[in-house]
């Protein structure tokens, strides 16, 4: 039993192993935003989708669990294949534990998280020498998943990357300003990264307060707030 990482979607940005893994699979159960490119390369396997989205139904955890128990069980090699890296925001963790519980053999194979991805892509270091010593990725699905972290951060001291954080985005740029984050602070988001469809928003932390986004756009989205983002406003430097 194998929890894979697909990344951001690109299937070049792949490691060696996951895509061994997929070559191999009888079964691969795979998240909503997993590109069928991707899935391409489990040809053997059959393929389930049991995905959530924002806003909208999915599979139940409890389902996940026992599908991926009930198919290991049978001696299928199975795959489940998450977004970005399974234990980032990802409940590879709480999976990983159900399987060994259940006294099952578990690999983890890592994948490149959208929260260190989408910024690079962009030309966004998370990190930058004299700019960020550090960052902080949170959840945006929330405010009980960030409120916490958010109040701890002293202004503007690290950068701040936010995952499934669209609808909330108004919400984490308001409890930043009042936390005492400048106005003037850069922001970026995100979205589609690694796809052809890829775009990029930069502006201000007052800006992201009250931008507006087009809601009927289904591609993924992160968000990334400090100076590090006018580098990426820089980025024919690279």
């Amino acid at each position: 039993m194998s929890l894979v990482g697909a990344g951001p979607g690109d299937p070049e940005l792949l490691t060696i192993r996951a895509v061994r893994r997929l070559q191999d699979a009888d079964v691969v159960l795979y998240d909503a935003l997993v590109s069928t490119a991707i899935l391409k390369l489990a040809p053997r396997a059959r393929c389930f989708c049991v995905g959530k989205r924002a806003g909208g139904d999915g599979v139940p955890q409890a389902a996940i669990n026992r599908l991926m128990r009930r198919s290991a069980r049978r001696g299928e090699r199975v795959v489940r294949l998450k977004c970005g890296d399974p234990f980032v925001l990802g409940r590879g963790g709480e999976e990983a534990l159900a399987l060994v519980s259940d006294g099952m053999a578990v690999e983890v194979v890592p994948g490149v998280s959208a929260a260190i991805a989408a910024p690079a892509l962009a030309g966004i270091p998370v990190t930058h020498r004299g700019v960020a010593s550090g960052f902080v990725v949170i959840s945006g699905h929330a405010e009980d998943a960030y409120r916490a972290v958010v109040d701890s951060l002293a202004p503007g001291s690290l950068t701040l990357v936010v995952l499934m954080g669209l609808a909330a985005r108004c919400a984490i740029a308001r409890a930043l300003l009042d936390r005492g984050w400048r106005g003037r602070t850069p922001a970026a988001v995100l979205r589609g990264a690694s796809r052809p469809d890829a775009t990029t928003w930069i502006g201000t932390l007052r800006d992201l307060a009250t931008m507006s986004v087009d809601d009927s756009d289904s591609a993924p989205g992160t968000i990334v707030i400090g100076d590090v983002v006018d580098i990426g406003a820089s980025r024919n430097r690279f």
